[in-house]
């Protein structure tokens, strides 16, 4: 078990630290209220557990410890919406659509909800 969290951890930590240089990088060149790095690094994320998925699919990431630090660490840390996506695709493969329809929208709107939950309470405060 410790040596699962430690691939984990890892995988975190350079996925958070990939994730800070990416969001910093397009930063510099887009100076714009839109969120464009957290987009690019959202999308970039999704499509990275894509191929991950679809290589553990194939047997090429045969190693339980490789999948876990480049899918829950790495993908994990550098953002949760890849997470979400692949969870998504999951319920789509296995034809959950009431499912899929709940998550995406239950995830979407309470997270925004929670979002301005925590600012009004601190505003609040």
């Amino acid at each position: 078990m410790l040596r699962f969290l430690a691939v984990v951890a890892v995988g975190g930590a350079v996925g958070s630290v990939s994730r800070y240089l990416a969001q910093m990088a397009v930063v510099r060149h887009f100076t714009h209220p839109f969120p464009l790095g957290t987009l690019l690094v959202n999308v970039l994320g999704c499509l990275l557990i894509g191929l991950f998925y679809a290589l553990a699919e194939k047997g090429t990431l045969a190693s339980p410890i490789l999948r876990l630090l480049l899918t829950t660490g790495f993908c994990g840390g550098f953002t949760t919406f890849s997470t979400f996506s692949y969870e998504t695709l999951t319920l789509l493969e296995t034809e959950h659509y009431l499912l899929v329809a709940l998550y995406v929208a239950g995830s979407v709107l309470l997270g925004l909800l929670a979002t301005f939950a925590g600012v009004a309470l601190v505003r609040a405060w």
